[in-house]
């Protein structure tokens, strides 16, 4: 196994409370922490500053950090009652306001939930500053780079009386409350769960344990370009319609929580950046499902911590960039468990929507009929043959855009209104 020695020599930006006697007790200093084995090898670091808790003490870990005009996308949430939200709009409006910050900052009486984008000084600054109310200051903050300037086309600050889009609402969930959400695994510890798994599996001659679901709470298209190994297919085009363990039959092949156990199964759950498990699992919890794990931070804070281990594909994000490569949060533990694990980069099960043979790339499309914009996996001989489109009916469609080649994403139709 290769190993490497990660060195961080940048000034740390501190993300701290204006009051760390109230907020962050006994906090001391350290310095740049390293990795160091037999072979050593030094690659950069991407990520930011951050506010480790140990022990119940609070450590300063600084990473470096690169040119302040750099974009970067930033993703937060947190369940947390708030007074009067909309008071709280307005005070997080003002401080955003003259900086450039683009992207869905939502608030409401059970938290807030942010992913924006911006140059570094100030997407920083506002977790900064988001993080000085006690509310928030020891919030999971993950950081990626934008690929090119902003990843969101505007800013949409405001209340919203749902954090995540769910069938019903999230109002009446018991959010607030941790032990009616699912118990959060750190991600070392949701690898060692799965290749447990894994190694219980193949010592049993595929046989697959009856006492362990992976549930993926996303949708489908989202898994057509990555998941972990393991994983069922969602069966649903958008979260707010999932269903999992609700069907009123015992038995439905789209339901992978249809006649488990209640008691004994093992339910670990896994999203994007994790509020969707959150929300879920209070849903299951009400459902009496008892053993239920979601992994904290979601993928994308398993990829920065622990690469593409037992993960296989890319990541999709909503966002512009769409489909992100699982080195984009971790270079160097990519290097490292690329060759630690058959298959990680494995991308055959990725489809053409339209003729069923493998992708070249895992990044989605809209089709180029603006009234059906579906988003879909296609081949270059689709993309060239149907014009964009997912199907012969859309390319006679009669708000047609243009073909996007590379990594392009659709405008306003006022900038495709004279297209022919």
């Amino acid at each position: 196994m290769r190993s490497f020695t990660l060195l961080n020599v940048a000034k740390p930006f501190l993300l701290a409370c204006n009051e760390p006697s109230r907020c962050f007790p006994n906090i001391p200093k350290i310095g740049a922490t390293t990795m160091n084995n037999n072979k050593k090898r030094v690659l950069p670091l991407r990520c930011k500053s951050f506010w480790l808790s140990l022990n119940g003490d609070w450590l300063e870990v600084p990473k470096e950090i690169d040119n302040e005009e750099e974009f970067i996308v930033v993703n937060f949430y947190r369940f947390v009652f708030i007074e009067d939200p909309e008071e709280e709009v307005n005070k997080h409006l003002s401080f955003l306001e003259g900086r450039d910050i683009h992207g869905r900052i939502y608030l409401n009486k059970q938290g807030i939930n942010a992913q924006y984008s911006g140059p570094n000084k100030d997407a920083l600054a506002y977790v900064k500053w988001v993080r000085e109310d006690c509310r928030f200051s020891d919030v999971l903050v993950q950081i990626s780079p934008a690929s090119n300037g902003h990843a969101f086309p505007r800013l949409k600050l405001r209340y919203k009386p749902s954090l995540v889009q769910l069938e019903g609402g999230i109002s009446h969930l018991p959010l607030l409350d941790p032990s009616m959400r699912a118990a959060p695994l750190a991600p070392s510890e949701w690898r060692k769960r799965l290749e447990a798994v894994n190694n219980t599996n193949n010592s049993s001659h595929g046989n697959f344990n009856p006492s362990f679901i992976l549930l993926d709470v996303r949708n489908r298209y989202e898994w057509d370009v990555g998941h972990f190994q393991g994983a069922q297919r969602p069966d649903v085009d958008c979260f707010r319609a999932t269903s999992f363990g609700q069907s009123e039959s015992e038995v439905i092949a789209s339901d992978p929580l249809a006649a488990v156990d209640k008691e004994r199964t093992d339910i670990l759950m896994y999203c994007t950046g994790g509020i969707r498990c959150d929300v879920y699992s209070a849903i299951l919890r009400k459902q009496g499902f008892k053993r239920l794990y979601t992994l904290k931070g979601g993928v994308s804070h398993y990829l920065e911590s622990e690469g593409s281990v037992r993960w296989v594909g890319n990541l999709f994000v909503f966002d512009a960039r769409l489909s992100l490569l699982p080195s984009t949060y971790k270079p160097a533990v990519e290097i490292e468990a690329s060759t630690m694990l058959e298959g990680s980069l494995d991308d055959s099960f990725a489809k053409c929507y339209i003729c069923g043979s493998q992708v070249s790339e895992l990044r989605h499309r809209n089709c180029a009929n603006l009234d059906c914009n579906l988003l879909f996996l296609c081949c270059a001989g689709c993309v060239k043959h149907l014009r964009g489109c997912c199907c012969i009916q859309c390319t006679s469609a009669s708000r047609l855009r243009p073909v996007l080649t590379g990594h392009q994403r659709y405008q306003k139709w006022h900038n495709y209104r004279d297209f022919e």
